[in-house]
Order: structure tokens, then C-alpha cells, then sequence
């Protein structure tokens, strides 16, 4: 565990988290997207599978090539994905837009077609990941936990159901991005915002 972050002033003047002032790409995507709820099934799986692509990269390499993970993998539409074959495989590993591991990329396509049967089950993905939202009483300082309880039960059950590349350290990672937790340090200036949005959001069923 690390000692919590403090928020520092942004360019405008407001507090926000510091990664959100390490690089240029940062400020727009924590403003925006980091840890508001999130129960579009297509931007879910888009992300588990760019944290999945993250593994062992720094996510700026990877929110950078974002734009040509989403052409490259047909919007993360995994409907789609799921029937890719090997001929996609090799213009994935030709297409120097996007991270070029073999690993990861089938990963994405297996993980696709385990998404087909988690929704022919549960009904949606975010019903599933959903279940997942942690206890605040799990939850520590903002920004001091790598896992949680919840993240390795979630990394569990979809290894459990043959997902690849999800571990518990991707799984909360995947869970701060999303919404499930709120893991803006104290003092930022989008905390507060991501709490309004999660006050009045429903998990759903």
C-alpha cells in the first residue's frame, strides 16, 4: 500500500489527481472518463481488453494507440471479434498502430467469445461486472491499492470461464476506470463529480 496522493492544480487552476498532470493526453481522459459509471457493454469490453494490452506498458502508451486498437479490433464490438481467425491475427500483428503481442491479441479474441456466453447468461456484461462493485469498507485510501477483494474475485471467476489477460491487479484497474469505484484522491476536482454521477446511477440487475 502507498500513502495517499494529494491533489495538485492543474493548468486552470483546479486540483486534480497528479497522474492526470503527467502527460498531455491525461487531463481530457480523467476529466471525462476515469471513474464516471459505465454499463455500455461495448465500452466495457474495450476496456478490459486495453487493460488487458496494458500488461507490463504504461497506459499512456496504450490510451495513445486507442484510437487504432478501436479500428484494428472493429470498435470492440465483440460480437465481431469473437469471429475473428488466424488471417485476422496476422493483420493484427502486422498493424504497428496497436501493441503487436501475440498473447494479447488472441487473448481479445477468446475473451470476445467468453462475453458472448457471460451475456447469454447474465443478460449484459455490465450485469456481470457490475456484480463485482466493491464494499466501500474493502476500499482504503484513495490511489493506495493495486487489488482488492473484489478484483481478484472478479479475475478469478472470468478465469474460471476462460478469460485470458485478467488478473486481479488488470481486474481493479478495469474497476477504477469504470466507475466502480471512485478512486479520485481527495480534493480533486472530478471526485466530486464522479460521486454525483454514481449517486444517481442504478447498478444494473
Amino acid at each position: 500500500m502507498t500513502a495517499p496522493s494529494a491533489a495538485v492544480p492543474g493548468p486552470d487552476g483546479l486540483p486534480r489527481c497528479p497522474w492526470a498532470l503527467s502527460a498531455p493526453e491525461f487531463p481530457a481522459y480523467h476529466d471525462t472518463e476515469w471513474g464516471f459509471p459505465v454499463v455500455d457493454d461495448q465500452r466495457l469490453f474495450e476496456k478490459v481488453s486495453l487493460e488487458g494490452f496494458q500488461s507490463g506498458l504504461s497506459w499512456r502508451t496504450i490510451l495513445v494507440k486507442r484510437p487504432a486498437f478501436r479500428a484494428a479490433f472493429s470498435g470492440f464490438a465483440f460480437d465481431v471479434v469473437a469471429g475473428y481467425d488466424e488471417r485476422d491475427v496476422a493483420r493484427l500483428l502486422a498493424d504497428a498502430g496497436i501493441v503487436r503481442h501475440r498473447g494479447k491479441i488472441e487473448a481479445v479474441i477468446n475473451n470476445a467469445g467468453r462475453a458472448l456466453d457471460l451475456v447469454e447468461e447474465r443478460g449484459s456484461l455490465a450485469a456481470y461486472f457490475w456484480g463485482f462493485e466493491p464494499p466501500v469498507s474493502e476500499l482504503g485510501e484513495p490511489q493506495t491499492l493495486t487489488t482488492s477483494p473484489a478484483a481478484v474475485a472478479m479475475s478469478k471467476d472470468l478465469k474460471r470461464r476462460g478469460w485470458r489477460f485478467v488478473g486481479p491487479t488488470t481486474a481493479f484497474a478495469f474497476m477504477q476506470a469504470m466507475g466502480l469505484v471512485n478512486d479520485h484522491v481527495t480534493g480533486c476536482v472530478t471526485r466530486d463529480e464522479v460521486a454525483q454521477a454514481r449517486a444517481g446511477f442504478t447498478p444494473p440487475a
